[in-house]
């Protein structure tokens, strides 16, 4: 009896975790194998730019094959020199479109067959084609920016950790969840290195509608991880933050989720955003997204 394929087998090199400040990726050894095992995700997940070049690539290398499918019946193609590979290709590139111009034709029965199979791979290429582009343009997608930095500071006196989101599409994302994770590098007592997540309570975890900006603050109080965490105890833990926002597009109904990290560079110690939304004379509030990332340290009191 057949054993089934062990994990180990299967994933023999090691997979590197590479860190791109608060980053992340997974490089693994062989990533191309496990995108030609994963042929649809690939398609998804590369940018239009090379989805359009894999779909070129991959056109011309079909109808090259048909060509040599062609070339390989002799003289099976009426209005076209036998043995010349340009007459085959574009014979093929012709039957492929359905386009027939009329000037050269199958004359064997060799030819028709080879025809009858290329338009099957034409019907089946486009239809394929047609749900991995419908599939790219309807992936719901969602322009929420954060800010560059997370700020541990006091507000109200308390020491809090505020960061700054906001919607940059014209509508709202109802029903707007967020959640904060505060990750670190832990000892055992067995001595055994391991990653923890700890989940931080929110000030306003959920707002039935997230149109502008939303302040995102996690109070430190000693019930907190954070508390009385400083640059040196975050830096030496290999410490993160991770933001994950989840609501649903009004304008086309989709679910959305968007998510951020800080690493011990992206956070400021003791400063405090710049206010975004201002008067003017008349009463009217604008919201101003100059300084949306903006911090300033702060204001000391000497009295």
């Amino acid at each position: 009896m057949k054993s089934p394929i062990s994990f180990s087998r299967r994933h023999q090199r090691p997979v590197r975790i590479a860190r791109h400040g608060a980053k992340f990726s997974i490089e693994s050894g062989n990533t191309w194998q496990q995108y030609w095992r994963d042929p649809y995700h690939l398609m998804l997940s590369v940018s239009w730019g090379t989805f359009f070049l894999l779909i070129a690539i991959g056109y011309l290398c079909l109808n090259g094959v048909f060509a040599t499918f062609y070339l390989a019946g002799g003289d099976c193609i009426a209005g076209a020199r036998t043995g010349n590979f340009e007459d085959s290709f574009f014979f093929s590139v012709q039957t492929f479109s359905s386009i027939g111009y009329g000037v050269m034709s199958p004359k064997t029965s060799y030819a028709n067959i080879i025809v009858t199979i290329e338009s099957i791979m034409s019907l089946l290429s486009i239809a394929i084609i047609t749900g991995l582009g419908f599939s790219r343009f309807s992936r719901p997608s969602a322009r929420v920016i954060f800010s560059h930095h997370a700020l541990i500071t006091t507000y109200n006196g308390i020491p809090t950790l505020i960061l700054r989101a906001a919607n940059e599409r014209s509508n709202h994302i109802v029903e707007a969840q967020a959640q904060l994770y505060f990750t670190r590098d832990e000892m055992t007592i067995e001595g055994s290195r391991m990653r923890r997540f700890y989940s931080l309570g929110l000030s306003r975890a959920h707002t039935p509608s997230f149109a502008l900006s939303w302040n995102i603050m996690h109070t430190i109080d000693p019930a907190s991880p954070l508390y009385k965490m400083t640059a040196e105890k975050f830096r030496s833990a290999n410490g993160q933050f991770i933001i994950s926002i989840a609501g649903i597009d009004e304008t086309v109904n989709y679910n959305i989720h968007v998510r951020n990290s800080y690493d011990i560079n992206d956070i400021l110690w003791d400063h405090q955003f710049i206010d975004i939304i201002y008067t003017d004379q008349v009463g009217d509030r604008y919201i101003d997204y100059t300084h949306f990332h903006s911090t300033r340290p702060n204001l000391i009191d000497t009295n």
